[in-house]
This record gives structure tokens, C-alpha cells and sequence, in this order.
């Protein structure tokens, strides 16, 4: 069973950085697809970026620039760094893991059957 935990939210001013962390387990696949989703307050999840085992990265085209998707292979750690924080940035954090079903694309929800708690962030002006 996989299993994610996010940690690095917190409250910034605007212009800030933040760096989340994804601790993950019990992914047993060679290769593998994780991402990166926020939910502001009163919308939908939405994507920010994907990566897989081999290092490939995608973004959604609004947040490339300001936001990197990273990660240590060896300690089982995702990253998401994120730059020139906005009080848009503002939402829950979370990582997800692709171990079955159906793939519809790196920042589709659908895409992913496993997902972490979630971490907020929370930018001020």
C-alpha cells in the first residue's frame, strides 16, 4: 500500500518561498508517476506537475517558472519548490502517486489512486 505524507506548508508574505516535501512508501513499482495538486478554498483540485522515476517533468503552464517539482530517489522524498508566492497561491497541498487505473495526464486528478493528507500554504499580501 502506498502511502504519502506532505510537510513544508505554512504562512508566507507574498514574494516568499516555500519547499513541500512528500515522504512515500510502499511504491514497489520500477517505474512510477507522481504530481503535485492544489485545492484553493471553495474550488477544485487542480494540477500543478508531474514527474516519474526517470526524471521527466511536466507543468501545468501557468505555475512553470515559479514552482519545480524535484525529488531524491534513494530517500523515498518528492519536492515541490515553490517561488514569488501570491495570495492565489493560497490552498492545500497535496501529492499523489499513480500505482493503477487509467492515465488521463499528469494534472488530472483521475490519473492518481494515491494521495497524501495534504499541507496548507497560505500566502498573505
Amino acid at each position: 500500500q502506498v502511502q504519502l505524507e506532505e510537510s513544508g506548508g505554512g504562512s508566507v508574505q507574498a514574494g516568499g518561498s516555500l519547499r513541500l516535501s512528500c515522504a512515500f512508501s510502499g511504491y514497489t513499482y520500477t517505474s512510477y508517476c507522481m504530481g503535485w495538486f492544489r485545492q484553493p478554498p471553495g474550488k477544485e483540485r487542480e494540477g500543478i506537475a508531474g514527474t516519474n522515476r526517470e526524471g521527466r517533468t511536466d507543468y501545468v503552464e501557468s505555475l512553470k517558472g515559479r514552482f519545480t517539482i524535484s525529488q531524491d530517489i534513494a530517500k523515498n522524498i518528492l519536492y515541490l519548490q515553490m517561488n514569488n508566492l501570491q495570495p492565489e497561491d493560497t490552498a492545500m497541498y497535496f501529492c499523489a502517486a499513480a500505482s493503477s487505473g487509467t492515465w488521463f495526464g499528469f494534472d488530472r486528478p483521475g490519473s492518481y489512486n494515491n494521495w497524501g493528507q495534504g499541507t496548507q500554504v497560505t500566502v498573505s499580501s
